[in-house]
């Protein structure tokens, strides 16, 4: 136990958290069972971390950080290790990537009963489905996502700003009001186009090539969260890795099944199951009409975020194809997306039509009034044109 304390000192002492992430004000801390799912790389660790820093002092071994990583928990189970820390004063246990051990829910579980004064933090792949397919945490979980940076929190990194969010109905009813507050310090212009490319993934400020980690990044998810959490068998890794690199190739549009199923040599069924766990993953989002939901076929298939797309295909990425991504990421956070009639036309919150288009476009848009265009290439708004942008503040 000691050396579990003597590494958690370590780690708390050498935490690197320079953006403050908005999640940490809004989880219930009260809560004894909390679980913060999220991709590979999007700061899941530094969270927990971050968290034991604010609200415990170093020494203090009421708290204490572990991963599933470390070999010794293929001996012992978290239960019985939980038990131990509770019987030493131990009230706040955070557990990185749960998901190594086996039969976390259960243990989770055992531990929620065992130690009423115990609280457990843990997370998790985003392609775990928590309450679903783990039905002996009903009830005792509250699950969070934590997300990539928003543009609001890589502004702030970057320009020591201390920009506060705001919601969609904030920014609609007084865009031009909020810019005003923001413009006179930061030209977010300046920076938005570095955002699109490589400012989702926390690890943008390491040292090293950014696309290639992202590379790396996103094998992983494919190679280890959905086979493993999911427990596919490895032999079909290549047709889930080929399935998601011809669904970014051939850009936001409703997917051939049929097509991608001959490709790939499995059933339209399969297909449709596989986008689904490469959407729990964060590689994809799934665009549907209003009112339909998977396992339909979606009216779209998108990437996640931008930088995905720099990563995959850097030479072809087409400018209003990032825009567009960068708009439904925004949004997906607290916000339903879905596709109308009308190709170009996004329904958001089944009752917001917005269109995303290029504010310095030769041939521009006939302007309807119940519409509400999200502009690039530009800082400012008005009426019910909004600055693409300023939705990188909704969180």
């Amino acid at each position: 136990m000691e050396a579990f304390f003597r590494t958690h000192r370590y780690l708390v002492e050498h935490v690197n958290a320079p953006v403050r992430r908005v999640l940490m004000d809004e989880i219930d801390w009260s809560r004894r069972m909390i679980g913060i799912k999220g991709t590979r790389g999007i700061g899941k660790t530094t969270f927990l971390l971050q968290y034991a820093k604010e609200n415990f002092d170093v020494d203090d071994q009421q708290c204490l950080y572990v991963n599933m990583n470390n070999f010794y928990f293929q001996g012992r189970g978290i239960a019985d290790f939980a038990g131990e820390f509770y019987h030493r004063g131990g009230r706040v246990l955070l557990i990185d990537q749960v998901f190594k051990q086996p039969d976390w829910s259960a243990e989770l579980r055992k531990c929620y009963d065992l130690y009423p004064g115990l609280k457990i933090v843990f997370t998790g792949s985003s392609v775990m489905r928590l309450k679903e397919e783990n039905p002996e945490l009903n009830g005792i979980v509250d699950s969070y996502n934590l997300r990539g940076f928003s543009f609001r929190e890589f502004l702030n990194l970057l320009t020591g700003s201390s920009f506060t969010p705001y919601s969609l109905d904030e920014i609609l009813a007084d865009h031009q009001h909020i810019v005003k507050k923001i413009l006179p310090y930061v030209s977010p212009r300046q920076h938005f186009q570095d955002y699109i490319h490589h400012g989702f993934y926390p690890f943008f400020q390491e040292r090293r090539n950014y696309s290639e980690n992202l590379l790396k990044t996103m094998n992983m998810m494919t190679e280890v969260d959905i086979l493993l959490i999911k427990q596919i068998d490895l032999k079909y890794l290549t047709k889930i890795k080929k399935l998601f690199y011809q669904l970014a190739e051939q850009g936001p549009k409703a997917p051939n099944v049929s097509k991608l199923a001959e490709s790939i040599e499995t059933s339209r069924a399969t297909v449709m199951n596989y986008i689904k766990y490469l959407t729990d993953a964060r590689l994809l989002n799934m665009i549907y009409p209003a009112g339909e939901e998977f396992p339909k076929k979606p009216s779209k298939v998108m990437l996640h975020n931008s930088n995905l797309l720099y990563a995959i295909y850097p030479i072809h990425v087409e400018r209003q194809t990032a825009m567009e991504t960068f708009f439904v990421n925004s949004l997906w956070k607290d916000h339903k997306v879905n596709q109308t009639g009308h190709d170009q036309t996004f329904l958001v919150d089944e009752r917001l039509k917005f269109r995303v288009c290029d504010a310095q476009a030769r041939s521009k848009p006939r302007m309807q009034p119940d519409v509400i265009y999200a502009r690039y290439n530009t800082e400012v708004g008005q009426d019910n044109q909004i600055p693409l942008w300023l939705l990188g503040f909704l969180y």
